[in-house]
């Protein structure tokens, strides 16, 4: 029985579900040495703005039992460099057939602004290799004293329906899991015109070094990501999927196929892989072809009747 892997995620193809996780795999470059990008369903790129941004002080990055700290700050060089060298190289390294199919690329967007945001959006609307935006609303809003945009939903909607209007690409929201009600957020974004979302981000935490008693990282605090989150990133899935109609990127932990056919099942059209490429560059393929040999070992010839299967 030949099984079909392929989704679609707003009007997008992608060969299969399984997809990189935004700041964990830059845009491929060092990856390319250790596996074949164009066995991906799609490639997230590391997050871009509309200028240079340099990012936290050092330590910004600290391991923790089940995963791993990080306060980079989105340290990036900015969408003109980022379409220069970033999206050239994919350009290159990613194999299209005539009718345009083959891993796709998805480009992560912060800002401080909706100003900030726009702008990014804007430059990167002429860029025929940017299929889908992918908006991270975890940024701090700097006109609202630093409050992040994504936790309050009338803000959510607001720069999700600036964003959309400004966006010739497919734009899918990044939801962070640090709000009260992940479902009325993905609401917030659905209702502002969202194609599609992705969860979760990271939780927020903190490590203290207890020998130099100070902090693990400069900025006292930072993202938590790894296996540790992972039931929570399945609950917070679920929860939207319920709430939502539009596509949903589960992620969160995911180290294997068990862990995306977990966010499939809750409700994921597509997974992305992080941290754990940190310790295994060939992660993502493992998944992917662990998914496979699910699909065929339980005769399932298409991933999509998994999608929300468990209710």
């Amino acid at each position: 029985m030949a099984q079909n892997m392929s989704v679609e995620i707003c009007g997008v193809r992608l060969k299969n579900p399984v997809m990189t996780a935004s700041g964990t795999f830059g845009s491929g470059v060092e990856f390319s040495e250790f596996l074949d990008l164009n066995r991906l369903g799609a490639v997230v790129t590391k997050g871009v703005a509309l200028v240079p941004w340099e990012g936290n002080p050092v330590p910004r990055i600290c391991e923790t039992p089940s995963g791993m700290l990080n306060a980079i700050g989105l340290q990036n060089p900015g969408v003109a460099v980022f379409a220069k060298r970033d999206l050239k190289f994919l350009e290159e390294e990613l194999s299209r057939d005539q009718a345009g199919e083959g891993t796709k690329v998805v480009v992560n967007v912060c800002g401080h602004s909706e100003e900030e945001y726009i702008g990014c959006v804007e430059k990167l609307s002429d860029e025929p290799r940017a299929d889908l935006l992918e908006i991270n609303i975890s940024c701090p809003n700097v006109r609202e004293g630093g409050i992040a945009f994504g936790t309050d939903p009338k803000g959510v909607e607001r720069i999700t329906s600036a964003v959309r209007k400004a966006a010739r690409q497919p734009v899918i929201m990044k939801l962070s899991p640090n709000v009260t009600s992940i479902s009325e957020i993905a609401k917030a974004a659905e209702a502002g015109g969202a194609d599609a979302l992705s969860l979760i981000n990271t939780l927020t935490g903190m490590k203290i070094d207890v020998e130099r008693r100070t902090f693990a990282l400069a900025n006292r605090t930072g993202g938590l990501s790894g296996p540790a989150i992972h039931p929570v990133a399945v609950r917070m899935v679920y929860e939207c999927a319920q709430a939502v109609k539009i596509p949903i990127i589960g992620m969160g932990g995911i180290r294997t196929a068990e862990d995306a056919l977990e966010m499939i099942m809750a409700g994921a059209t597509a997974v992305s892989v992080g941290t754990a490429s940190f310790h295994d560059q060939t992660t993502v393929l493992s998944v992917i072809d662990g998914i496979e040999g699910f699909l065929e070992r339980h005769q399932v010839s298409d991933i999509r009747d998994l999608i929300g299967c468990v209710r």
